[in-house]
């Protein structure tokens, strides 16, 4: 019997997810660990289910049955003022397209989930502008994200995800809208900056290059996890 039990427990587990959208399955019976530090990639074809697992791991929906634990708490049985909380303290979210807010510069949308946490607008600049320098678009700052590059935005992204510290960072397709020089780009910094602060990161890709930056992939198949190299 292992004595380092809890050297291993998952820091993000999820067990029997399911989860229907109108009469739509979108998950069924999806179970997943995330260890500290980890990079794990969820693949699938379109459909599979893998935001909406991205999504009840992140406490964005809760699902109907099965369960999220994440450090020995359950997220499914969570009230929203505290899942908001985790969402700003704990987690990083990017999605396909950024979703910055379009009015914003970079550097103010980088700010703003410091400002939000309560860290002062000279603080939170300053944060900021090392996220932005970090991810190699300090020179974009006082760019608006329609005045970039998708590959630069998408950076700012990742800048915005990580510069409360998080311990996981969720990334939904983040190069699913870059060519392929912007996608290596991407992928290599969050890579580099997750390895150095210890981040783990659920990654969701259909796209196996993007997959094989991971430690470890999963598979998901018409909402279930399968073992990787199964048959359909």
């Amino acid at each position: 019997m292992s004595t380092h039990s809890e050297k291993s427990a998952p820091l993000l587990a999820a067990r029997g997810l399911t989860k229907t959208h109108g009469r739509t399955p979108a998950l069924r019976g999806a179970s997943v660990e995330l260890h500290a530090g980890e990079i794990l990639a969820v693949t699938g074809a379109s459909g599979s289910g893998k935001s909406t697992l991205l999504h009840c791991l992140a406490g964005i929906v809760r699902p109907d049955e099965g369960s999220v634990v994440y450090g020995g708490t359950r997220l499914d049985r969570l009230p929203e003022k505290r899942l908001s909380e985790l969402r700003r303290t704990d987690f990083g979210v990017v999605f396909q397209f950024g979703q910055l807010i379009p009015e914003l510069t970079a550097l103010d949308n980088v700010a703003l989930p410091l400002l939000l946490a309560g860290a002062s607008r000279g603080e939170a600049h300053r944060r900021a502008g090392e996220w932005l320098e970090r991810f190699g678009v300090l020179g974009q700052k006082e760019l608006r994200p329609g005045e970039m590059s998708g590959g630069q935005a998408q950076r700012v992204s990742l800048a915005r995800a990580l510069v409360t510290g998080p311990k996981v960072v969720f990334a939904d397709e983040p190069t699913g809208a870059l060519d392929s020089l912007s996608g290596e780009q991407v992928m290599s910094a969050l890579v580099h900056t997750a390895r150095e602060a210890r981040t783990a990161v659920l990654l969701i890709t259909h796209d196996a290059q993007v997959a094989a930056y991971a430690d470890r992939e999963v598979q998901l198949r018409d909402g279930a996890v399968v073992p990787l190299g199964v048959a359909a």
